[in-house]
């Protein structure tokens, strides 16, 4: 690793650290107290804006290398500010469309007062959930943290309560609670291979510093489980077969949350372990690993969504089929692979808020989540269809949109490393992404109309769609904003 120059406890650093935590819970306790009010609807709305503005902050303070500490439980590297900024980036985006969609679903009737009541107090305390995972400076929080997101988001998922998003609730709590029964024999592996060598700690710093002296035994089962329980919240095989039901049944700003953040936050713990693995271990046992999942994940995605039939569905497959391609970037493990990764997850996530988002006003539309019951949105609903066509585009790595350049640059640097036969497979596999999405989904948006056409939303709604695929946009085109941040993330993350 590179050497890293610690930041001391500061008024800065404290509030950059804090207040990503704070605002999300008072909002969450303003929404129990108070119930769904406009006001309380938009303070979600200003606490997503904190958590952005704190990534910014700590981004700046961290891009040359410096980490910043609160006591000995909070820490942020580039790569924690990174984390900072997608959940920030996708959690604005989320909740400023989630203030129309619960009205609207109170409004015809699929949900009560106590309903967006709940609703109101559970997204702010899984944004808070994810913050701290990607906070904790131990192994064993970060762990917690993710567990308290599947808490949460089961109670989410299963917010219409019917008997869909009820079955798609347990099959979410139980595939999500053995893969994090593995996640945490994994952790409690590597805590005892951190005593067997005098440590003591599930620091991640001291752990990242002392790899190198764990039982590579030990260490190579904790990691497997590892890559497993962590893998399940990612979405990648073989623990993948939740993902579909809960981001089809969940509210569309909760699947806009799940499928950006909630993966990506999955597989910043695996980079954070796989830092560890990499010194502990035979890297090429590591990177073969990460590899044999990738794959599987593409493949599977790939496959599956050449039958889909649901928008929401088709974009779930598309979740996994993304998540894949960043196991490939971290099975490369170079600094350009980890920087490009980053700025997948990033772009990943801003395009997912963006086309969740925009399927839930389909649905309140168009009343189904068929694609053949949706036709000629362009012709009806101009903004709504182009919004979902360009996050289509985007998803499928068109420019000028930053995916683009993500994936150009994990190919090159999988490439780099030897890994120029998995670039090829992934290849053929991503031209089959490619055909049957944009065969699924040209009759919605160019078809002829299809049932009935009620009155088009207000602009509005349209707002977020917008503001996520300008920043997709702008990003793509120009990157220089982020480039020394995802260089320096790259170099806490990544192997030469």
């Amino acid at each position: 690793m590179n050497e890293i120059v610690y930041a001391a406890s500061s008024g800065g650093s404290v509030a950059t650290l804090t207040a990503p935590l704070v605002a999300p819970l008072v909002v969450a306790v303003a929404a129990a107290l108070a119930g769904w009010r406009r006001t309380v609807a938009w303070s979600a709305v200003a606490a997503a804006v904190v958590i952005l503005v704190s990534g910014v902050f700590a981004a700046i303070s961290t891009t040359a290398g410096s980490v910043l500490t609160v006591g000995s439980m909070l820490r942020a590297d580039a790569l924690s500010a990174v984390m900072l900024l997608v959940i920030g980036g996708v959690a604005v985006i989320a909740t400023w469309a989630g203030v129309s969609y619960i009205e609207q679903e109170l409004a015809v009737g699929h949900t009560d007062a106590r309903g967006a009541r709940l609703y109101g107090v559970l997204v702010p305390l899984f944004l808070a959930a994810m913050v701290l995972a990607v906070l904790a400076s131990d192994l064993g929080i970060l762990w917690a943290s993710i567990e308290a997101t599947t808490i949460v988001t089961a109670f989410l998922v299963g917010h219409r309560r019917s008997r869909a998003s009820l079955e798609a609730t347990w099959k979410y709590v139980m595939i999500c609670s053995v893969g994090i029964a593995m996640a945490y024999l994994g952790t409690v592996l590597v805590y005892y291979a951190a005593r067997q060598a005098g440590i003591g700690s599930l620091d991640w710093a001291v752990l990242a510093a002392q790899a190198d002296t764990l039982d590579p035994g030990v260490m190579r089962v904790a990691f497997a489980l590892l890559v497993l329980g962590f893998g399940t919240k990612a979405g990648l095989v073989p623990m993948h077969s939740w993902l579909p039901d809960a981001h089809s049944q969940a509210p569309a700003p909760v699947s806009a949350l799940m499928s950006g953040v909630l993966l990506s936050v999955a597989v910043y713990a695996l980079l954070r372990y796989r830092v560890i693995a990499v010194a502990a271990l035979d890297p090429q046992f590591v990177r073969t690993l990460l590899l044999v999942v990738a794959l599987a994940s593409l493949a599977l995605a790939a496959s599956m969504l050449l039958a889909q039939r649901d928008y929401k569905r088709l974009l779930a497959y598309s979740s996994i089929e993304h998540m894949g391609l960043v196991m490939l970037g971290v099975a490369a493990g170079t600094p350009l692979a980890i920087a490009a990764v980053l700025l997948h997850i990033l772009g990943h996530g801003l395009g997912k808020a963006v086309l969740f988002c925009a399927s839930g006003q389909i649905l309140a539309a168009e009343g189904t989540t068929q694609i053949a019951g949706v036709r000629g949105l362009l012709t009806r609903r101009p903004v709504l269809a182009g919004a979902f066509a360009l996050g289509l585009a985007a998803l499928l790595g068109l420019p000028p949109f930053s995916l683009f350049v993500s994936e150009l640059a994990m190919a090159r640097a999988a490439v780099d490393v030897g890994l120029g036969w998995a670039v090829a497979v992934a290849l053929v596999l991503l031209l089959v992404v490619f055909v049957a999405v944009a065969e699924r989904t040209a009759g919605m948006v160019f078809g002829g109309e299809a049932g009935s056409s009620p009155p088009a939303r207000s602009g509005a709604a349209a707002a977020p769609l917008v503001t996520g695929l300008v920043a997709l946009a702008v990003i793509g085109v120009v990157g220089w904003p982020l480039e020394q941040l995802l260089r320096a993330a790259a170099a806490v993350a990544g192997t030469s």
